[in-house]
């Protein structure tokens, strides 16, 4: 019998499983299971991010195979266009073979690459570098919220469904820390919801679900709480164990494989989603990063890869997704001593949609003479992340506020979009 429901916060409803690796609380079950589902919420636009930890290099993924300089730079990594080799794009920049599951959306305008993007901020650490690209305040470590949190509360909302925002992550992402609601799911067949980085998730774990649902279930069943225990209908009903991807996509079977084929199911379930999140490693090439093979080469078929299974995944649902990558700094020009490149500055960022100004290696990648380099030694950051990511929120979520979405930013937007 049901005795204890949920709790409400700034008018819309945030639902949380606290450690319950088991799946969905029995009471929750019940609650949702005696109501009718009386309309789906309101479709919107998705954005799914990907952050590619480890500092992906830029340079080998979209090479300027032109550039003499770089050539001389790596004289065991420099790749060229033809049998085997780099994917020409445009006659100077060349697609890293192992991407080569993205050539044909880019042929077709649907995929954007930006090259020289990165931070302000010049620190090589990876974890602080990731700290300021998550919380969108390069030079600030004491802002409390990510940017994508920042951005659900920028969609003007009139009512929220606890999958608003989902990380497919094992505790929740920088990205979206803050008061906004937000979950991270290791598997939507566990639906194991991390607290970690949400304040008001926090603040009810050391309650008791005594405390917690104190209300009856009619009483609760009203505005945002009728939505949300529609969307907790329809996730519980879903046989996530049992998927069959559209199209005939076929997923790699890998940590990203399986998140994005999840954010799909998420998507298709019209549950209210309008921010996904997800992480790859293994970009961390310091050796052994390989050509045609190797470290880089495996990484980087299971991002294209993982993302254009999804993208064929979704089908006609294409029309509401776009699919941003971003990575914490990039490589050195010149390869080192153990046949890997070590931590850099500038590096690369693909953005798949069709809203987006695709086809086009957008950027300021000028000659790799050491003249030109960032201290001697680094592709430099010609293109802020902010410029890029403000572009595609606005442009794709329709978010207007620049100033709040990324404080004491005044920069312009970096066209990427259509």
């Amino acid at each position: 019998m049901v005795t204890r429901r949920a709790f409400l916060k700034n008018g819309g409803m945030a639902l949380f499983g606290i450690g319950l690796l088991g799946g969905i609380p029995p009471f929750i079950a019940e609650a949702a299971a005696r109501e009718k589902v009386t309309r789906l919420y309101k479709k919107g636009k998705i954005l799914v991010c990907i952050f590619q930890r480890g500092a992906m290099d830029g340079l080998m993924a979209v090479t300027p195979f032109t550039d003499t300089y770089l050539q001389a730079a790596r004289p065991n990594l420099f790749m060229t266009p033809g049998a085997g080799g780099l994917i020409d794009l445009d006659g100077r920049f060349g697609l890293h073979p192992a991407f080569k599951a993205f050539e044909p959306v880019f042929r077709d305008k649907r995929l954007a690459v930006v090259h020289g993007i990165g931070s302000p901020n010049n620190t090589r650490s990876h974890f602080d570098a990731q700290d300021y690209m998550e919380s969108g305040t390069p030079f600030d470590k004491a802002t409390a919220s990510g940017w994508l949190n920042r951005a659900v509360g920028l969609l003007g909302h009139d009512a929220m469904t606890p999958f608003s925002a989902v990380s497919l992550t094992s505790a929740m992402p920088r990205s979206l820390y803050g008061d906004n609601p937000a979950i991270a799911i290791a598997n939507l067949q566990d639906f194991a919801i991390q607290l970690r980085g949400n304040p008001a998730a926090a603040n009810v774990a050391a309650k008791s679900f005594e405390d917690l649902y104190d209300q009856t279930a009619p009483g609760l069943l009203k505005s945002t709480g009728q939505e949300s225990f529609e969307a907790m209908k329809l996730l519980q009903k879903a046989d996530t164990r049992n998927y069959k991807p559209a199209g005939g996509a076929q997923y790699p079977n890998s940590a990203l494989g399986n998140a994005l084929k999840q954010i799909a199911q998420l998507i298709k379930m019209d549950v209210g989603m309008e921010i996904a999140f997800t992480e790859c490693s293994g970009w961390d090439t310091h050796f052994g990063q390989g050509t045609n093979n190797g470290v880089f080469a495996r990484s980087a078929s299971d991002l294209s890869d993982s993302i254009m299974a999804f993208w064929t995944d979704l089908g006609t649902f294409q029309d509401d997704v776009t699919v941003m990558t971003m990575t914490e700094f990039g490589r050195t020009v010149h390869q080192n001593g153990t046949g890997g490149t070590d931590h850099g500055r500038g590096s690369c960022n693909f953005i798949l949609g069709h809203d987006t100004a695709g086809g086009i290696v957008h950027g300021d990648v000028r000659p790799l003479s050491v003249e030109n380099l960032e201290d001697g030694r680094d592709l430099p950051v010609t293109t802020d992340f902010r410029s890029v990511f403000s572009d595609v929120a606005d442009r794709h979520l329709q978010i207007t506020g620049d100033k709040n979405l990324f404080p004491g930013w005044s920069g312009t937007k970096a066209g990427v979009m259509a």
